[in-house]
Parts: structure tokens; sequence; C-alpha cells
């Protein structure tokens, strides 16, 4: 039985000069936006969906694009998930000296670049389905086009630290995911796996969220695309700690982040957070919407688009006071592992 998680933030004040009167934050996102570094990505086999492209592999025709809108997004959504975070890179206890790491999923690249530059002594491995990495990268770190739903060719009991986020949709068997992970870790090392809670809700107690609001339709349909293509989009009822115990680890943690987006909290880090977040999602949102609701749902192109629309001014909306949870588990592996 999953425990209760650890909370990490609790009420967020709004600022009453954003959400009165629907100004403009304090934080410029155009010139946020202009300060994300685009990542250079090599293609290869890539489809197309109404205009957006998409990586097909062995077993995952992923829903979320590939394409340079999308990579620019990635970078977004470090900076903000390294500032929930408190700055860092990780929260699991992995020390000081790790000899090897393995980033699955790696995306852009940008978690297993800033984790090279910051243990140059590790080696660090960022894989992929896509070749969407730079390269111009430490000279500690490499980067594999893999499938992690694949069995896995890297030596047993070898990596200090492996590190997993934002494969929602992506993976179809999480336990199978977690027992390669545990068969692969050091005894004694750890891991950490981060995926949102899609449904977002308001943190004014006035404004309803029931099944006719766009917040409740958004994630019904991420929910049921999901069950469809056999790869979840649910992460906030304790599976990860189940499939975590399931697979062996010890020492597990479950941490569930709060986060605004937009800019209309008071507190001053806690709107620069709620900026990037809101630019994220701003960014994303098309792509995000477009496989999923469009090809595995058979909505048209045009319903898909007002979906969008829809769910961007509410987002957009300082009033709606918006939050969201982003769920966080590590775990080690037993020194003495008895399977």
């Amino acid at each position: 039985m999953a425990t209760a998680p650890e909370e990490t933030q609790q009420r967020i004040e709004l600022d009453p000069e954003v959400v009165a009167d629907d100004g403009d934050s304090a934080i410029d996102e155009e010139s946020i936006r202009g300060s994300t570094a685009s990542l250079t990505s090599s293609i290869l086999e890539y489809r197309s969906i109404n205009g957006r492209t998409y990586q097909s592999s062995k077993t995952t025709e992923y829903w979320a694009p590939n394409d340079e809108k999308h990579l620019e997004s990635f970078d977004i959504a470090h900076q903000w998930v390294t500032m929930m975070l408190g700055d860092k890179l990780y929260v699991a206890p992995i020390g000081d000296n790790p000899h090897h790491i393995l980033d699955l999923g790696t995306g852009s690249g940008i978690w297993a670049i800033d984790v090279a530059d910051k243990f140059p002594s590790a080696e660090v491995i960022g894989t992929d389905i896509s070749a969407t990495q730079p390269s111009w990268i430490p000279p500690n770190l490499t980067f594999q086009i893999d499938d992690a739903q694949l069995d896995w060719t890297f030596k047993e009991d070898y990596f200090d630290f492996i590190h997993i986020r934002y494969l929602q949709g992506a993976i179809n068997d999480w336990p199978k995911l977690y027992a390669q992970v545990y068969k692969h870790l050091k005894p004694g090392g750890w891991f950490q796996h981060m995926d949102p809670d899609i449904e977002l809700r308001s943190e004014d107690p006035s404004i309803v969220i029931d099944k006719d609001h766009i917040y409740q339709k958004w994630a019904r349909l991420f929910y049921d695309a999901g069950d469809k293509l056999g790869r979840t989009f649910k992460f906030a009822n304790g599976q990860m700690e189940e499939w975590a115990r399931g697979a062996g680890f010890e020492d597990i943690t479950h941490k569930k982040y709060k986060v605004p987006f937009g800019t209309w909290p008071k507190d001053k880090k806690t709107k620069e957070l709620g900026a990037y977040i809101g630019l994220f999602f701003d960014v994303s949102l098309d792509g995000f919407a477009i496989y999923p609701i469009g090809q595995i749902l058979g909505w048209t192109l045009d319903e898909v688009q007002v979906l969008v629309a829809e769910m961007r001014s509410a987002v957009r909306n300082p009033k709606n006071m918006t939050v969201g949870d982003v769920h966080v588990v590590y775990g080690r592996k037993p020194e003495k592992p008895t399977t």
C-alpha cells in the first residue's frame, strides 16, 4: 500500500495586482523565451502529423513531438524543474562521487549535459528513441539511440544512479522498466522517477473543477488515449511507489510538488517558477494534443484546435490561479539484494 507523499508546499498566496487586474507578469515571458537556447537536432525517421514531427521505434509511436518547437520546451521544462527541486538536478541522495549515471528518455539531453558537468569524473549515458541531442557535449557524456522498453544491453549491477522524468504515455510496461532499472543499478545505487499529474486545478476554492471544466475534460481525454495506447498518463495514485516496491527497492520516498501555472503567485520565486511553467505549457500545448487526441481518439484538427484554445485560455487566465502536482519517487537498491 502506498504511503501519503511528502507535500513540498502548502497554499500558494496570490498576487492581487495580477489576479485582480489581469495584468502582465513582472516576469517578461518573451524575454525568457528569447533566452532559451534551441538545440540543433539530428533527424532520423520521423512521422509528420499536421505539420509536427513524431518519433517511431520498435515499441513506441511516441505521442509528443520531437521537432524544434518541442525541443525548446524541453529546455524550458528543465529550467522550471530544476527550480522546483530547489535549484537541484535531482533529490535522491546519491552522494558526491557517482561513477556511472544513466538518463532514460533524455530528450534534448539537457539534464544529462548538466549532470555530466556536475560530475566530470563520472560516465554519463543518455538514451532516447530520437536523435535530438546536441553534438557539443561534455567529454564524459555519450548519447545513445535506444528504446528503454526493449531488453537492456548494459552491464548488470553497473549504474550508481538512473534518472527518469516525463515519460508519461511512453511506457507500456512500467513494472518491467522498474525491474530493469533495479537489475542494472549497483547494490546501494539509486533511481529517481518524476512525472506529473495532468489533472490541473485551481488554488481558489471558490472555483469548481467538475467534470465539465476544461481541466477535467483535458485529463480524461489523455487518460482515454493512454488506455487505447496501453501506456498510462496516470501517476497520481501511488503506482510509482508500488512499481518501486515490486522491483525490490528500499528507502522509497515519494515527494509531491505543487506548482503554479503563470505569474499569479505573490512570492517572487514562486512567480518566476510559474512564469516558466506557463511558458512551457504554452509552447507545448499544441504538440501535446495533436497525436493523442487527434490520431488516437479520432478528433479532427479543427476540434483539437478548439480544445487547445479553450485549455490555453483557462491556464493563461490568472484569475483561475491554476496549479498542478508533480510526483517524484526515488529509492535504493539494497546493498545485499535478495532478487
